[in-house]
């Protein structure tokens, strides 16, 4: 019957998805948390360069925390 691929067919569907998923926890451990993001036009490169220089620490993917 037709439900018999339903295994192989969740199998190859998890192989699939292993390096996507896996590339994306793997940014995020090496990102501090947060997604890589790319530079794709020239005003998101603005963007990434502006926050390098708030951040403080010369990378732009940290945060510039308050002292409340």
């Amino acid at each position: 019957m037709w439900y018999e691929i339903l295994p192989s067919f969740s199998i190859m569907a998890a192989c699939l998805m292993v390096p996507g998923l896996s590339t994306i926890y793997i940014h995020r451990a090496i990102n501090g948390g947060k997604e890589k993001r790319l530079a794709r036009v020239q005003y998101q490169w603005y963007l990434m360069e502006r926050d390098q220089r708030v951040s403080g620490e010369g990378l732009y993917y940290k945060s510039k925390v308050k002292d409340c």
